[in-house]
């Protein structure tokens, strides 16, 4: 096939559509998707535009978007979830990293280095936190330009500040099957770690080496771009989408390792790599690293937006207008009865029609042209989708009169909220190609109202009982003698619903294997509500939780929920807890109250002497972009009073990712190790992997160390998050899944 002719075009997201041609070579600024046009022979599959989006940025051994050891300034792809871990010279790190904004990446990062014998250990452990943000993107001329923070609320063993600059360039294609190469071009300045070897500069004179202290968890604000400064760079060859070829200078020179640690000796200050794009997520390297040492790295890159299996459900039945089906009806409404008997026999017909989309049929009201059916939604992630489908039903089999159709979700057996719409608009706009935002427009949502007393109940609903099995794992991070330890099993669970909004529930839990029970006993001054965690992990058969649990609807916009059994391993009581959240607002307030007992360590009915009230005021609130913001003030289990600040970023097909911080009356010196609690959490929907509708998914909470202060009791049913997914903001940003 002879080639013609040859032209690129980069499209950068997020701004003006910008369009450059060459024949063989193209400056690319910030490209998110590539459109390649080749061979463009009129009528030709080749002629066709064929997207496909730019190979992701690789990690360096810091677990950021960079070179080898040395940062670049890209950026991964809005919302992407990054593992990798890296080895050379006797240095392991595990990384975690999370692009939050656009511009803003954040990564946790545990280190192991052997023999820094430093503080009695052959091998030292560290955690430390990074952050970065893009100052401006890249332009025509300009490179772009990103400054991080490397380590700042650690010990500081691997603290460092930086500018960092990136440009792109095009390469011509090796092939005329391969696409045009990319160059980038990396240069920047660096502080502390990465101002230690080549230094051109000071600013503010000698910077100390562990800038956080012993105990880690302080922000040493007064030393960040402090310090001896020097420059680093660095060039990535991408001839295709596989390979990646490396090549950087160092400013970073190893003086504590070479030091104090015989582990390897540096020799030059140029490393070299070679990096393999294995699979779309995961990304393989090997490297020469300062003229001495052998390394490799592995990346995991996983984009919500990306799922591994697609999730595939069964087409929603179609919305049949009621002029092809209802024309026998003269005057719509005079052609059915409204006895009793009859709305029973259309309660039947609903019922059925959703069961076979796998929802329930709570209740059912009938009132002349108006009708709501209340639904329970085991299967679907999006409330919206649900709603859609029962909608449809409502449509398709509800008398003609019936015009304006009520759907309202249940949870906890308590309506949420209700979506108003009129069976005249659904017809009209089934296949409304802006059906989406029309449906925003002429739907109506409120807070449900109180289900009429003549309203149809599902006869098999209740008493409900129901029970599965299934495995568990108990994780346990960052012990200095063995940094992951993990306990297996299986949990047995049951639950009974004698009533709507009432549930008594357990969990039997069989450990089979793990080393949790091995770890390091607590040395906290404060009570141990949390860090006897291997003393819980001694027993093989433990009664996990047993509880009671009440929801209800005590007043316009209010919600109440009451708990008491075994709440979790460690503590039981009486919990209670309101939550006033309107359904058209953003903001929502809670309090709850808990008077526990610390349980035995063998976990059946007995308890130990502690206990204490525990409590909290809350406010959250609905940012955009899919953030959530909650503040928490009261009183801890420890009995300590502070606060807790949290974010979470909430995607609409079920991950989550966020991270936490609380602040107490504890000192620093009393909290121990970390100084105050913080951590990151995460949730994977398990429909994302499986490919199947599912609302479970699989979650960790990750501190770089537990301890006891700023604590919370783990209690089943907590209201928002429930609540949230059935009011406007969360419905309205999945709009478009009610046509699914």
């Amino acid at each position: 096939m002879t080639r013609s002719s040859s032209f690129t075009f980069r499209i950068a997201l997020g701004s003006a559509a910008v369009l450059a041609c060459a024949a063989s070579a193209t400056l690319a600024w910030g490209p998110e998707i590539t459109q390649e046009v080749q061979n463009p022979t009129p009528g030709s599959a080749a002629a066709a535009p064929r997207f496909k989006p730019l190979p992701p940025p690789s990690l360096n051994f810091y677990g950021s978007a960079g070179l080898i050891d040395m940062p670049s300034s890209e950026m991964l792809a809005d919302g992407t979830y990054a593992v990798g871990y890296s080895w050379f010279g006797g240095q392991s790190r595990y990384n975690i990293t999370f692009q939050a904004l656009p511009w803003l990446s954040a990564s946790f990062r545990y280190n192991g280095i052997r023999n820094l014998n430093l503080f009695g250990f052959d091998t030292y452990y560290d955690r430390g936190f990074d952050v970065r943000a893009r100052l401006w993107r890249e332009g025509r001329y300009r490179p772009e330009v990103t400054m991080g923070l490397q380590d700042f609320a650690g010990t500081g063993v691997y603290a460092a500040e930086y500018f960092v600059a990136t440009k792109r360039f095009q390469t011509p294609a090796l092939s005329r099957r391969s696409g045009p190469g990319t160059l980038k071009v990396s240069a920047g300045l660096g502080w502390g770690r990465l101002g230690s070897y080549g230094a051109i500069g000071n600013i503010g004179g000698k910077r100390p080496t562990f800038v956080g202290g012993s105990t880690g968890g302080e922000l040493s604000y007064d030393q960040w771009f402090r310090g001896d400064f020097a420059p680093f760079g660095g060039i990535e060859w991408q001839p295709n989408e596989r390979l990646s070829l490396k090549a950087e200078y160092s400013s970073d020179a190893y003086v504590t390792e070479t030091q104090v640690s015989d582990v390897f000796e540096r020799k030059s200050a140029l490393n070299f790599g070679l990096e393999y794009q294995y699979s779309d997520r995961t990304r393989l390297g090997a490297y020469y690293l300062y003229g001495s040492e052998i390394g490799f790295s592995t990346q995991f890159q996983l984009n919500p937006r990306q799922p591994i299996a697609p999730v595939v459900v069964p087409a929603a039945q179609p919305v049949v207008p009621r002029s092809i089906w209802a024309k026998t009806q003269a005057h719509w409404g005079q052609g059915w009865s409204q006895s009793q008997s009859q709305k029973t026999i259309y309660r039947d017909q609903v019922a059925e029609q959703l069961k076979k989309d796998g929802l329930i049929l709570e209740a059912i009201d009938l009132q002349g042209t108006v009708a709501e059916v209340r639904f329970r939604n085991p299967r679907y992630r999006s409330t919206t989708q649900a709603m859609g489908r029962v909608a449809r039903v409502m449509a398709n089999y509800l008398p003609a009169s019936v015009e304006t159709l009520r759907v309202t979700p249940v949870q906890g057996g308590i309506g949420v909220s209700t979506l108003e719409v009129r069976r005249s608009d659904l017809e009209a706009l089934e296949f409304d190609p802006e059906a989406s935002a029309a449906l925003v427009a002429v739907a109506g949502l409120s807070e449900a109202r109180p289900l009429a007393q003549d309203a149809l109940h599902s006869d098999e609903l209740y008493p409900a009982f129901s029970f599965s099995t299934g495995p568990y794992t108990r994780p346990s991070y960052f012990d200095p003698s063995r940094p992951f330890r993990i306990d297996v099993g299986v949990d047995l669970k049951a639950s009974y619903a004698p009533a709507p909004g009432w549930i008594l529930a357990g969990t039997l839990r069989q450990r089979l294997a793990g080393n949790t029970a091995q770890g390091r006993a607590s040395n906290s001054v404060l009570p141990h509500v949390r860090t006897d965690i291997s003393s819980y992990a001694q027993y093989g058969t433990t009664l996990e939780n047993l509880f009671v649990g009440r929801t209800w609807k005590p007043g316009q916009n209010l919600y109440a929920r009451a708990n008491i059994g075994l709440f979790e391993t460690m503590f039981g009581g009486v919990s209670g807890e309101v939550l006033w959240k309107p359904v058209n607002s953003r903001l929502a307030l809670g309090v709850e109250g808990n008077y526990v007992i610390q349980r035995d360590y063998d976990q059946r009915f007995s308890f130990r002497d502690y206990k204490t009230f525990t409590g909290h005021a809350s406010a959250y609130y609905e940012l955009d972009n899919n953030y959530i913001l909650q503040l928490d003030a009261g009183r801890y289990l420890a009995g300590d009073y502070g606060g807790t600040v949290s974010i979470d970023r909430v995607f609409n097909n079920g991950w989550k990712v966020g991270g936490f911080f609380t602040l107490t009356n504890v000192s620093a010196a009393d909290f121990g190790e970390g100084s105050f609690d913080k951590g990151f959490r995460f949730t994977m929907p398990l429909d994302w992997m499986l490919g199947k509708p599912s609302r479970r998914g699989f979650g960790l909470t990750i501190r770089p160390t537990q301890r006891d202060g700023g604590q919370r009791v783990a209690v089943p049913g907590r209201l928002y998050g429930g609540i949230r997914a059935s009011h406007r903001a969360s419905l309205q940003d999945q709009a478009a899944r009610f046509w699914e």
